[in-house]
């Protein structure tokens, strides 16, 4: 097992620097960064417009452009900086790294997030570690809440069908399971504002963040269940889409042991059928279901809550990537996406790790990675 650790280990460095390479080339293609975003706020003009003209013309904006106009940014690589001092322009990619070549930079950014330092936000005048951090707990909370819940239902209800394959409550429960399936979670979310967060109909549930305004005047009781009021609407909207995949994979499993040898031996014994069920065919059938929840926690909390966070105003990281991305705070998007990546991978490797603990007699020694 140790040696099957080690080899996964060393293809996370490969496969890491390979994903960090194809986002850093396409961030760089992406028109409107750091730079123009200060240009257009000094000048007034649109971000989303602007680009470089020069350096290989990797952030070359769309429309029409004027000779004169392209004459006067000559010097300075930049459109929208018309007037503007060729050194304040300078002083600006000197402060933003942009002075050095693409693989240099590329070379020390990648070089400081090995030892964990993503430097200081763009905008915001702090840490990214310390964003991250203060954004963590939010995204937490929607992601352990949904996967918990997804999984408190799924696998009751997922054994249930198998048992009662064909039967009317097998449809039915399919049938709901996949209209929870095709709606989105954003769209989800927007029906259950209208409907009960002072819409057109009631007014129960808060609109926006995980606590009231009054939450340090609450008492210990006060303060858990007001937690819990605002986390109603955002984690419905999560865990209805979440429902169908788990549980029809459940069910399938199960049905997958039901036809195996060794049940048929349980039953000519005399063992009941909870004894079965549960007792033996349980632990062979949940191998896979079990053995994803690193993975499905992971995917829920780092993607599945961004638009989530984005309607109900909820400060997490989901919010934080989005608000990187529109304002090009670099430090941001690559650590972001190097931690993320990097947590995926090692959530994999522990996710195959959860088989030999679930079931000791899958080796994985014997695989080549």
């Amino acid at each position: 097992m140790l040696a099957y650790i080690v080899r996964r280990l060393a293809l996370m460095i490969p496969t890491l620097l390979g994903i960090m390479i194809i986002n850093f080339a396409i961030v760089q293609l992406a028109p409107g960064g750091p730079i123009e975003q200060i240009i257009a706020e000094v000048t007034g003009t649109d971000a989303g417009t602007t680009g470089r003209i020069s350096g290989g013309g990797s952030e070359l904006s769309g429309g029409n452009t004027s000779a004169a106009a392209s004459a006067s940014t000559a010097d300075s690589g930049y459109r929208g900086a018309q007037g503007l001092d060729p050194e304040f322009i300078k002083d600006l990619e000197r402060q933003f790294g942009f002075d050095k070549p693409l693989h240099e930079r590329f070379l020390k950014m990648m070089g400081d997030f090995i030892v964990f330092d993503f430097g200081t936000s763009f905008f915001r005048d702090e840490t990214v570690i310390d964003l991250v951090l203060s954004k963590m707990p939010v995204s937490i909370s929607l992601g352990l809440w949904t996967t918990l819940i997804v999984y408190l239902v799924c696998i009751p209800l997922g054994i249930r069908k198998a048992v009662m394959d064909g039967t009317r409550f097998d449809v039915w429960t399919t049938t709901l399971l996949t209209i929870g399936f095709a709606i989105p979670s954003f769209v989800m979310a927007i029906l259950l504002i209208v409907l009960f967060s002072g819409g057109s109909f009631f007014d129960i549930f808060p609109l926006r963040g995980l606590t009231s305004e009054n939450f340090d005047e609450l008492s210990i009781v006060g303060q858990i269940l007001d937690y819990l009021w605002h986390l109603v609407l955002p984690i419905t909207a999560l865990v209805l889409g979440g429902f169908l995949s788990l549980t029809m994979l459940t069910k399938n499993s199960y049905l997958d042991q039901i036809n195996m040898l060794y049940v048929q031996t349980a039953r000519a014994k005399g063992l009941t059928e909870n004894r079965v069920m549960y007792g033996h065919v349980f632990r062979n059938a949940m191998l896979i279901v079990i053995a994803g929840f690193p993975s499905a926690f992971i995917g829920i909390l780092f993607t599945g809550a961004m638009l989530i966070e984005i309607i109900f105003s909820l400060d997490g990281l989901g919010l934080l990537g989005f608000e990187a991305a529109i304002k090009r705070d670099y430090p941001i998007m690559f650590a972001t996406v190097y931690f993320f990546t990097l947590l995926g991978l090692v959530m994999n490797l522990v996710g195959d790790l959860m088989y030999t603990i679930i079931d000791p007699r899958i080796d994985f020694e014997g695989r080549h990675v």
